[in-house]
């Protein structure tokens, strides 16, 4: 039976070049792969899947909340891969799981695990319980060497735990970080918008 894989990692863990890269292989040996995005997710178009390393793709198909995948549409295909998968619901991801039996389609799904404040995605959550292998896309930490299991927001520079959990286009950006520069960041927000404590150093 084919499989269903999840492959996260922190913000700039290159999981989409990641996915780009795989895209080609399997194109390059001739075979037909389909890929997937939220609409939702339009930084860098419509119906684009971008790294940050220049790399870029369309997407085969765009899926809403409310998609209801038909297994027979991905008869035929050699691998499913999907990009930003944490933005997906978890019917989404079932029906994803659904299809790796039949027709018997691997699909490799790439996506943060946790928001800023830590907590899992819902799409994210899915695929920890359905996945058959979760991976680990690894980064290190933007002020260490240790390894990034967090994504740190920010908001005119200063690290913040306000805002929705999806916030696209808006005027935060974020960095991996290690759970000990991310708690020294957050654990003093309050102090910090008084501008009593530094960024992480």
């Amino acid at each position: 039976m084919a499989k269903l894989y999840f492959r996260y990692g922190t913000m700039d863990s290159a999981k989409s070049m990641n996915l780009l890269a795989v895209a080609h292989n399997y194109r390059k040996q001739g075979k037909r792969v389909l890929l997937v995005k939220p609409r939702l997710d339009t930084r860098f178009g419509a119906t684009k899947i971008s790294s940050r390393s220049g790399l870029e793709a369309e997407a085969d198909l765009m899926v809403d909340p409310d998609t209801q995948l038909d297994p027979r549409e991905f008869a035929g295909l050699d691998c499913v891969l999907v990009d930003e998968a944490q933005f997906l619901a978890p019917a989404v991801i079932d029906d994803l799981r659904r299809i790796t039996v039949d027709p018997g389609v691997p699909v490799i799904c790439y996506g943060l695990r946790t928001d800023f404040k830590t907590k899992l995605f819902p799409g994210a959550q899915r695929l920890m319980e359905l996945a058959d292998g979760i991976e680990e896309v690894k980064v290190t930490c933007q002020y260490c060497q240790k390894k990034a299991i967090c994504n740190l927001r920010f908001v005119n520079g200063a690290p913040t735990l306000d805002g929705a959990q999806i916030q696209l286009g808006a005027d935060e950006h974020y960095a991996p970080v290690c759970w000990a520069h991310y708690d020294e960041a957050t654990k003093h927000i309050s102090a910090e918008a008084s501008g009593s404590v530094l960024r992480p150093s």
